[in-house]
């Protein structure tokens, strides 16, 4: 393996001898450098940002016709096209200020600007596109640094998660345009309710550990902001169909007005996407639009947007036990003899494929969710410099999972005994819906000023949440005196949440930027009523958070920069947290100090990025390994816990030969004592098995890997090869070997190839090949664990996903 890549790796270098570069300088009308505006060259993935005189410079070019694409905050996008010959060629870029105001003032106040020190990766749209054929945003982040990926399915359609640096959904801040995404009493993204939302979006921040204030829930490993597609000067339209394996095909047709009068525009997307996944019966079948509205001119904008996302997925939350994964008979076996199983349920599993059994048989255990999203976003200038931003957003959710259920006692749904003729029967099959109804409000602002070397932001939301659980029985075999759709219980979850923050910048003797950023955030939350197993489950909490940060950004030169950064961040328990936890345990709230010491350099074809973290936590919530009856995961606080490591990522570009983009991340994620429990059968309670001090935190690998390798035989086409590894992982907390998932390695061979006809603007071909090497793996996990008749025994669920399968689609712009 290393000898191929020395011999790619000098192979391509010797293609860059003599390569030539494009050196420029870039102005306003009156002559003014602009810094940081953003030089692409079209059709490729080389992009280079202005230093501080305004220059640039793109290397490793060889003799052709360029077409460069500048874009800069509140200009106009600037076209320059050149013809690059055996002499260096110098250029002077004149743009010019936009009649209509852009979208990048709505999420200017939660982005990392230049100087801010932190570690942040940026997706543009052109780069998603390439194999966006129906995946899930987790799916199409896989290779950014820190980053693993896991789908229900195995497909990467239906149910899918993410996790950064070891950290869970759930301790993700994601928002689009400033609007917190996370579930407010959850806290997670369920990006399965918003189907292809990536063919909305301009591009997508990812800041890793605390990074910069944001709206909504605590960032407690990063944060994620996503902003939706800017304005369109020009009217378009483009169909996209793509299909490959597990009957797997995504349709798509978006549609735009182009700038209407100078001032007015709209956009429409509507998708649908459907699979029958690779895990026995796991279809996902989903639905959604992008409908979008605006009015501009040189200092308002004024954009309303509608998200609207309906999914239906068969349910595949259980896994596949170990003992199916290994083909052990006798443990099987013991899913009967223990009463985990029953006997038909056992049989189904032996009778099984060990990869794609799933436990669920009844052909309507489906989720069924519909969620739409209404933002209304207004940004002014006010003054030169000075811009006020404000979003208002209402969110309506409501669906329901179905269940069959076996020998149910009748008791626990508050239905009486049946009477069948001389019979008193005291349990039944049926079948249940748990229904979640919720409504949330946001209202959010900034006030940006930015002059020179100074910068200053004031921003902040408010949020109210009022979420309704409840559950009916839709049938029963022996229903007794209930009604149809029998309501056996009923809670209620409000929810306020209000933050504010400032974030001050200033840059001394055109080296050293100093930034501070104050953070204060207050919740209240109420929970009224019983849960699904008729407890009472009233509650109140308040909580008042500061959340203080500061860092450091000094500039060597114009290609090199360092930065330093220390940050606080405080996360409160979510429902799933209150409601799973035992009575006498009931959670704290999680606190995180963030270390960041981080290098960048960007010289000709060299891109390199080093950073630093250490990360100190109080009463983390930490993975258990078990998950309750909806496949979350069951959490516990521990006092004291850390994650430490070093992050490499860089590209080089291979004059327009080739571009690698790499990166790794190597950490070490500990609990400094941690003491396991395992339930015990023999005396009905609970007891401690033993005292393990330092231990691993479950889902954090050691090591992460990411790779892509980018061919560009001819104009308009590539061919890439994305390759990722993670190091073994536990699945629960005590670092045992036999609950732990193994290291892997996939790759993934993509192509896209553009043509230009006089009839349609242009026609995209795109054609992947996952998991090319037919990896057997398994990229999450759950585990209980229980004593019984003296012996440990494991009851678990492994999430194994599809070996080789294809996609290939096709866009037709108009």
């Amino acid at each position: 393996m290393k000898k191929t890549i020395i011999i790619a790796l000098f192979i391509l270098f010797t293609f860059s001898i003599n390569a030539q570069y494009i050196k420029g300088y870039v102005e306003n009308e009156k002559g003014e450098a602009l810094i940081g505006a953003v030089v692409s060259i079209k059709n490729s993935k080389q992009r280079v940002v202005t230093d501080y005189s305004g220059h640039f410079e793109i290397p490793n070019l060889k003799s052709a016709n360029y077409t460069l694409v500048i874009n800069y905050l509140g200009y106009e996008q600037t076209v320059y096209k050149l013809e690059l010959k055996n002499n260096l060629a110098e250029i002077r870029i004149t743009m010019f200020i936009s009649e209509n105001l852009t979208e990048e003032v709505l999420v200017k106040a939660t982005r990392a600007g230049k100087n801010t020190p932190v570690a942040s990766t940026t997706i543009k749209s052109e780069d998603l596109s390439k194999t966006n054929l129906g995946q899930d945003i987790p799916f199409l982040l896989n290779l950014t640094p820190s980053v693993t990926y896991s789908s229900d399915a195995g497909t990467g359609i239906g149910y899918s998660k993410m996790y950064i640096r070891g950290t869970d959904i759930t301790r993700i801040n994601v928002t689009t345009n400033g609007i917190p995404l996370n579930d407010a009493e959850s806290h997670g993204v369920w990006w399965v309710n918003m189907p292809d939302l990536v063919s909305s979006v301009d591009d997508i921040e990812i800041q890793r550990g605390v990074g910069t204030s944001t709206n909504g829930p605590a960032a407690f490993g990063a944060n994620i902001s996503i902003k939706t597609k800017s304005l369109n000067k020009n009217p378009y339209a483009n169909i996209a169909a793509s299909y490959g394996s597990f009957n797997s095909y995504k349709t798509k047709i978006a549609v735009g007005s182009g700038l209407i009068n100078n001032h007015f525009s709209f956009d429409m997307r509507l998708s649908k996407i459907y699979s029958d996944g690779f895990v026995d019966r796991a279809h996902a079948d989903l639905k959604s639009f992008f409908v979008s509205g605006g009015y501009s001119d040189k200092k308002t904008l004024i954009k309303l947007n509608i998200i609207s996302g309906q999914e239906n997925t068969y349910q595949a939350w259980n896994g596949v036990p170990k003992v199916r994964l290994d083909n052990n008979i006798e443990g099987m076996q013991r899913y009967e003899d223990h009463y985990l199983y029953s006997h038909e349920e056992t049989q189904h599993m032996m009778n099984s494929d060990s990869r794609t059994y799933n436990y669920y048989t009844y052909d309507n255990e489906i989720d069924n969710y519909n969620q739409n999203h209404y933002q209304l976003m207004f940004s002014r200038e006010l003054i030169r410099d000075l811009s006020l931003n404000l979003a208002f957003n209402y969110t309506k959710g409501k669906g329901y999972y179905e269940q069959y259920k076996v020998d149910e006692d009748l008791a626990d749904y508050n239905i009486p005994p049946a009477v069948v003729g001389q019979d008193t029967v005291f349990s039944s099959d049926l079948i249940r819906r748990k229904w979640l109804d919720n409504d949330f409000y946001a209202a959010v602002f900034s006030i940006n000023y930015e002059k020179e070397k100074f910068s200053a932001i004031l921003g902040g939301a408010y949020t109210t949440y009022f979420g309704k659980h409840y559950g009916d029985v839709i049938w029963a075999r022996y229903s007794s005196s209930s009604e149809i759709r029998h309501e056996w219980y009923y809670n209620t979850g409000d929810k306020q949440d209000f933050n504010i923050y400032g974030k001050f910048s200033y840059m001394f003797f055109d080296k050293l930027n100093v930034f501070v950023d104050l953070q204060y955030r207050v919740i209240d939350y109420k929970i009224i009523g019983n849960d699904d197993d008729l407890t009472d489950m009233g509650q109140k909490h308040h909580f008042d958070f500061f959340n203080p940060k500061i860092g450091l950004t000094y500039n060597i030169d114009e290609e090199q920069n360092t930065y330093f950064s220390v940050g606080s961040a405080h996360r409160e328990p979510s429902r799933t947290d209150f409601k799973d936890a035992d009575q006498d345990k009931i959670p704290l709230a999680e606190s995180l100090i963030d270390f960041e010491l981080g290098y960048n350099l960007s010289s000709g074809s060299a891109r390199i990025n080093v950073n630093l973290f250490y990360m100190t936590y109080k009463n983390q919530l930490i993975n258990t390994g078990k998950i309750n009856d909806v496949g979350s995961a069951i959490m516990t606080n521990v006092p004291e816990s850390f994650r430490s490591g070093i992050e490499l990522s860089g590209g080089f570009r291979f004059k327009q030969i080739a571009d690698w983009q790499a990166n790794v991340s190597f950490s070490q994620n500990k609990i400094s004592n941690f003491t396991t429990y395992v339930d015990d059968w023999d005396n009905w309670g609970q007891q401690v098995e033993t005292y393990l001090g330092e231990t691993d935190i479950s889902f954090s690998p050691n090591i992460i890997l990411g790779s892509q390798l980018t061919f560009y035989p001819f104009k308009s086409f590539e061919i890439a090869l994305h390759t990722k590894f993670v190091g073994n992982q536990f699945i629960d907390n005590t670092s045992s070997q036999n609950r732990m998932l193994d290291a892997y390695s996939v790759s993934n061979i993509s192509l896209a190839y553009t043509i230009e006809t006089k009839i349609i603007k242009s026609i995209d071909f795109k054609f992947t090949v996952n998991n090319v090497f037919n990896e057997e793996y398994e990229t999450s996990a759950w585990v209980y664990r229980y004593q019984y008749g003296g012996e440990y025994y494991n009851m678990d669920g492994y999430f194994p996903q599809a070996g080789i399968n294809f996609l290939g689609g096709l866009v037709l712009h108009f």
